[in-house]
């Protein structure tokens, strides 16, 4: 019998010339009907998925070879979007938003080039055909016109008001939040059209705005009841034979190190020195997929979840808490089943020995992040008599955790892994979710002990199960690309700093070596940030392709299976190396063809967790400034961008200061040197700078406040610009009559400019133009946030470039960026380019 994957192959051969299904079923030889229902079958799977194609005189294709591109469409709130290609190695293309044909944001679409410039440079495309509809239900707000009815989706991207016939508004009131099922999607001018599915209640009840991000999200919350019956069917204890074959270590001073509203606690340590003088690290995982049996009900609910997600007042989980609080977490002083990696380290912190092996602990306290932080410190810290009397028998253990810490800390430093020092907040909320305070996470030596080891444990379990070839999921993270390495490059040149590299490429040794350079100075935010932005995101993938961030060859995600599926499948993989010692063909073929959609299904779930977080971040930021409007506050430029300035303030808020604000000059944006310029005083706003800032309004819906400028510290270096020579000047606003001033380099000279500023609605020519001389001016400005216009690059306007999560500099999550109207709100994260600058807030724990 034929395989889907068979037929796909080769149909995709270049050899291949489109063909009939007649003449597929000739090939194949196709006998008997049931044997030819089942290939008609495939056929049609292939062709409802978007794989292949079938022409109009009935031959079937692949649409690569059809001049189409299958990707998903990242849309605009301005009604464009760009397709963002399954290849990773084909450039995004721009759609216009009269190209659409009735798709939505993130749904998978077939793209047909349109415009292709020269050189190789940006694409402009239609889409032909969606292949698949991820939005099928929306949340929105309920608008009642007595015979009819409106939803105004939550997602700005869904350009669309969602019509309600009155026959589908099934008790829906005006201000209510519901979720709507679209029945008809949108076509030509006609607007989609759906009926109300549930009511969450009015817009300003408590708990309604979260429930509206669970729902746009799709978050699952309640568990079935098959998952539910099997969580309820796991043991409170462990029993004498499940501990046979495993390693008894209950013997030993092993000790879990959690934050105090830690209730999942799957993983502990122990460090010893040995009579060598070398230390032994004990990392210790609790052993989920022993209660996690795969293709159980468990299983592909915890597949479909992919992570839990961390919200501001509630955690989603992965796992129903009767595993995640129960039997799997590490509770002190009762025996877990664990999976443990002991590794032997030199004084140099190179592992020389390592074991990976099924166990039995038993945990002797449940220690915090502060209590360690207390016994470990050098700090000067209020003294705890009691705490250190009570802890007294592990004080020596602590102190041995730290110094291995240093030494692992120093080695990753020494090979080049990049670490990135941002500040993360948390924001508390009273029992009816209104924000009472926002706090700055600290990160003590006790969050780096556990973060130190926990990364030892994950390269050394990568590196041993990539030499055995057995099938396996790796966390990567891809090399930065050269087009935004070298517009860094370029950056910070203006700043007296150079990176040396090799051609388009560099080593994370010498990104981190800048940031050792630059750490207390002035432009250390700055630098920091438009370095962050120009890395990759981190993902999950079957081949180890190695961790740039961290300057690792092998890197897996090993130590949280609670929280994360990839985990979970490599535990499998693990448990059944260990306890079988090889594994056969037929299930060594198996699992290799799951793991890829596994890593995509884990990433793309990642990426929704990491949005849904930032979302309810903002939301109760906004709402924590409602009640200060007019109150003044002392912050950092976080971001520059065509439309105005981003200001963060010290307890992590985050605002927008206009352009058309900033009312002492006419401003421009200079892209190369993230910073807006002044046309007649040469004053300069650029991220990293100290402002003075009131706050002018703020919009909980929107997720967005507005700052005005109150007074701006005065730099105490003077801005260098690249180049030499003359510098033909920009022009004065739009429409305006020319007056524009020129930026020369060093002995450069300012020069009336000769035309106005280009209007936004003109094809973008903007950022900067190079004179005969080579010096550079501001040349017309960039076009209007969200012009849309021929050419535009992905996130001008507003969108951006992906912006990383502030996770320790250790990992970076994606961002789908969206400006709503005026192009002023920002989506999760910002971006560099055209659009939108600024850090994300970092999820509520660290994706390494």
């Amino acid at each position: 019998m034929v395989t889907k994957s068979e037929v796909l192959s080769f149909i995709r051969d270049t050899a291949y010339k489109p063909m009939t299904y007649q003449e597929l079923e000739k090939h194949f030889a196709i006998e008997g009907a049931s044997e030819f229902k089942a290939f008609l079958k495939i056929l049609n799977e292939l062709e409802q998925e978007g794989h292949v194609l079938r022409t109009r005189n009935d031959r079937y294709g692949v649409p690569e070879r059809m001049n189409l591109i299958r990707g998903k469409l990242q849309a605009h709130a301005k009604g464009f979007g760009f397709l963002i290609p399954e290849d990773r190695e084909h450039p995004d293309v721009y759609v216009h938003a009269n190209d659409m044909n009735t798709a939505m944001n993130n749904d998978i679409v077939l793209v047909r080039i349109t415009v292709k410039s020269q050189a190789g440079g940006r694409l402009e495309g239609e889409i032909v055909r969606v292949v698949t509809r991820a939005n099928t239900k929306l949340v929105g707000l309920f608008q009642n016109q007595d015979s009819y009815g409106f939803v105004v989706p939550d997602d700005k991207r869904i350009g669309r008001d969602i019509f309600i016939p009155k026959e589908a508004f099934h008790g829906a009131a005006d201000g209510q939040k519901v979720v709507v099922n679209i029945v008809h999607y949108p076509e030509g001018r006609a607007a989609a059209e759906g009926e109300v599915v549930e009511i969450l209640g009015h817009k300003d009840d408590p708990g309604v705005d979260i429930l509206a991000i669970i729902r746009k999200f799709q978050l699952p919350e309640a568990f079935q009841d098959e998952v539910v019956a099997e969580a309820e069917a796991a043991p409170d204890a462990i029993t004498e034979e499940e501990i046979k074959g495993r390693k008894d270590l209950r013997n030993k001073r092993i000790v879990t190190i959690d934050g105090e509203d830690a209730k999942d606690l799957d993983d502990a340590v122990n460090v010893e020195r040995l009579p060598n003088g070398n230390y032994l690290l004990g990392v210790h995982i609790a052993d989920v997929g022993y209660y996690v049996k795969e293709d159980s009900a468990l299983d592909r609910e915890a597949y479909h979840r992919g992570c839990s997600v961390y919200l501001v007042d509630r955690v989603i989980p992965m796992l129903p808490h009767r595993l995640s609080n129960g039997i799997c977490s590490l509770h002190p002083k009762v025996d877990r089943l664990t999976l443990s990696c002991e590794m032997e380290l030199d004084a140099q912190a190179n592992v020389v020995r390592h074991d990976i092996f099924t166990s039995v602990i038993r945990t002797s306290e449940r220690m915090t992040y502060t209590n360690v932080r207390k016994l470990v410190s050098d700090e000067e810290l209020e003294p705890d008599p009691e705490l250190f009397e009570r802890y007294d028998y592990l004080l020596e253990d602590f102190r041995t955790m730290k110094e291995l810490a240093l030494l692992l800390r120093g080695r990753r430093m020494k090979r080049g892994a990049i670490d990135f020092d941002f500040d993360e907040s948390k924001i508390l909320v009273d029992p009816d979710g209104k924000p009472t305070e926002i706090i700055k996470r600290e990160r003590s030596i006790a969050e780096m002990m556990i973060e130190e080891f926990m990364l030892a444990a994950n390269e050394t379990v990568a590196e041993h199960f990539h030499f055995l070839k057995v099938p396996f999921l790796y966390r990567i993270h891809e090399d930065p690309d050269p087009e935004k390495l070298i517009h860094f490059m370029e950056f910070i040149t203006n700043f007296g700093y150079v990176v040396r590299g090799k051609g388009n490429t560099v080593h994370p040794r010498a990104l981190q070596t800048l940031l050792e350079e630059i750490k207390g100075k002035p432009e250390e935010p700055v630098i920091s940030k438009v370095m962050l932005r120009s890395m990759k995101q981190a993902r999950y993938d079957a081949l180890s392709l190695g961790h740039f961030g961290l300057s690792a060859e092998f890197y897996s995600h090993f130590t949280s299976p609670i929280r994360r599926y990839p985990d979970l499948i490599i535990h499998r993989v693990i448990r059944e190396i260990i306890e079988n010692g090889i594994m056969s063909d037929k299930r060594h073929d198996y699992l290799a063809s799951r793991m890829d959609d596994i890593a995509r299904q884990s990433s793309e779930r990642e990426r929704v967790a990491v949005e849904a977080e930032r979302e309810t971040d903002a939301l109760k930021k906004a709402e924590f400034m409602l009640d200060k409007i007019g109150e003044e506050f002392e912050g950092i430029i976080s971001g520059v961008t065509n439309f105005g300035i981003f200001v963060e303030l010290d307890n992590s808020v985050e605002g927008l200061i206009r352009l058309s604000d900033l009312t002492d000059d006419y401003y421009h944006y200079h892209e190369m040197q993230h910073a807006l310029i002044g046309e007649r005083t040469s004053k300069v706003f650029r991220i990293g700078d100290e402002a003075k800032v009131r706050v002018a309004r703020v919009n909980v819906a929107e997720r967005t406040i507005d700052f005005d400028m109150v007074g701006m510290k005065s730099r105490s270096h003077k801005v260098s610009f690249v180049g030499g020579g003359r510098s033909s000047g920009a022009g004065g606003r739009a429409g305006g009559k020319p007056s524009g001033v020129g930026f020369a380099g060093a002995g450069g000279k300012k020069k009336p400019g000769k035309g106005a500023m280009v209007a936004p609605k003109a094809k973008a020519q903007g950022g900067k133009k190079k004179s005969r001389r080579g010096a550079i001016s501001l040349g017309s400005a960039a076009p209007a946030a969200g012009s849309g216009t021929a050419g535009a690059k992905r996130g001008s306007g507003g969108g951006g470039a992906p912006a990383p999560a502030a996770a320790g500099g250790l990992d970076w999550a994606s961002s789908v960026n969206a400006l709503a109207k005026g192009g002023r709100r920002r989506g999760q994260g910002g971006g560099v380019g055209a659009g939108g600058a600024g850090a994300g807030a970092a999820p509520k724990k660290r994706r390494k």
